[in-house]
């Protein structure tokens, strides 16, 4: 196990060159608790007060850990920095992404500090100047090579933004069931099919899914076209090279629908929320949910009569027997902050500590032991084997070692009106309103649109 883990740290992002700097940072701070305030309280009072905002997506049941770190961290900031305030200001991710923040930027008046997605957004952000070059504050803290992948967050050779963790996506499933009907983890994508129809006829969901917000069910429809296209082809879009109306891409999208006319998904999916899917995991209705490795965490109280975690993990598996493993394994969510931070010597403080508090060893490890966050920093091995949370979370460290193929998201790579037609178009495909020949042409045509307009 201890091997797995450690590899873990250089297979877990795309591009990423593995840098040097195994050994505790100097950064290291006590670990993040929500105690009493306290130390720096006196000194706080008597400082000129000001206010920073931070926008944050940890809202919701699921995200109650993330949200208790955060509120610690904030809480240690404004005991080390002298008059400062943090207002914590929690957006729901989508309506943030491509709603709140867009038109912030177009305002020129982003929060301070902001969750973002690094690639392509905070490419388009540095472009206009309303972000913050971190590069000269992660040299002062000695932190630049301590990030297994930064590319994401890199334009012009600048950094403009930290990753929260990393990720990789699959299916969680229920192994007490898989054990009691004598079913195992499927090598193929037939196979996978196979177990779906026998488990359709046993009267459950063979996969739990909530289609409202379509970057869910994009997961799995990403990970086929992966498959059937090349875990390169998604790159290629941008650039011309490749093209959405391809027929491996339609054979894909093709695959997906068929799933959908045959019942693998609970009916009426486009009105489930995200939240909601896990519970169609959790309540025994469905087998198995395609999710990120971020969902563990919903799972770590789940446990069988043997204390052994009730639900296992597998990666979508290859169209033939032996083609290799392929999944998406990215760092592209995370911090971002606005230029007029630098406006303002206070402000740029505080900045400053909190990416010293946020990225440190601790909050690292917190988060791989409550949620199942994989680490977006380079940590030693006896500390992230003794922070694995269970068993799910070693499960999923081993199948990420199994990979053979590993990509960015789609939504890391296209233009963002690409993204918003892509979303509207399996909304489409899922109904049955459309056919995926007809939605990947209309899609191709504002991939057109959008690279002749250079963006």
């Amino acid at each position: 196990m201890r091997k797995s883990l450690i590899m873990m740290l250089s297979l877990i992002f795309v591009a990423g060159a593995l840098v040097a700097g195994c050994g505790k940072s100097s950064n290291s701070v006590e670990p993040v608790n929500t105690g009493a305030n306290g130390g720096n309280a006196q000194q706080n009072s008597k400082a000129e007060p000001f206010e920073l905002k931070m926008r944050h997506i940890e809202i919701g049941e699921p995200n109650k850990n993330r949200l208790a770190r955060l509120e610690a961290v904030k809480q240690r900031i404004e005991e080390q920095v002298p008059g400062l305030t943090i207002k914590l200001d929690g957006v729901d991710s989508e309506v943030n992404r491509k709603d709140k923040l867009r038109s912030e930027m177009a305002a020129g008046n982003p929060p301070d500090i902001f969750d973002a997605f690094g690639s392509p957004d905070i490419g388009v952000y540095a472009k206009e100047g309303l972000v913050l070059d971190i590069g000269p504050i992660l040299d002062e803290l000695n932190l630049r090579e301590r990030f297994i992948n930064l590319d994401p967050w890199t334009y012009d050779g600048k950094i403009y933004g930290l990753p929260k963790g990393g990720s990789i996506e699959g299916y969680f499933y229920n192994k007490e069931y898989f054990a009691a009907k004598g079913l195992e983890v499927p090598k193929t994508l037939a196979e996978l099919e196979a177990l779906a129809e026998k488990v359709k006829a046993d009267g459950k969901v063979p996969f739990a899914q909530g289609s409202k917000d379509a970057w869910v069910p994009l997961m799995t429809t990403n990970n086929l076209w992966a498959y059937y296209a090349g875990a390169d082809f998604t790159a290629g879009f941008k650039t011309g090279e490749s093209k959405w109306n391809d027929p491996k891409m339609v054979e894909a999208v093709s695959k997906h629908q068929e799933w959908v006319k045959k019942g693998y998904f609970k009916k009426g999916e486009l009105g489930i929320d995200y939240n909601s899917q896990r519970n169609q995991l959790l309540t025994d209705e469905a087998v198995m949910m395609y999710d990120g490795s971020w969902a563990s965490s919903v799972f770590n109280d789940e446990v069988g009569a043997d204390g052994k975690s009730k639900f296992g993990f597998f990666v979508m598996p290859p169209l033939n027997e032996g083609d290799g493993f392929s999944s998406m394994v990215d760092s592209n969510n995370g911090y971002g902050f606005s230029a007029k931070v630098a406006e303002d010597p206070q402000k740029l403080e505080a900045v400053k500590t909190f990416i010293k508090v946020f990225y440190s060893d601790e909050v690292q490890l917190q988060s791989l032991k409550e949620d199942g966050l994989l680490p977006s920093m380079i940590l030693n091995e006896e500390d992230l084997e003794a922070n694995a949370a269970n068993d799910l979370v070693k499960e999923i460290i081993l199948r990420m070692n199994e990979l053979e193929y590993k990509w960015p998201a789609f939504d890391a790579l296209v233009q963002a009106e690409v993204n918003t037609e892509l979303s509207s178009g399996i909304h489409r495909v899922i109904e049955g309103v459309q056919d995926p020949q007809a939605m990947l042409d209309a899609l191709q045509k504002v991939q057109d649109e959008a690279n002749a307009a250079g963006q």
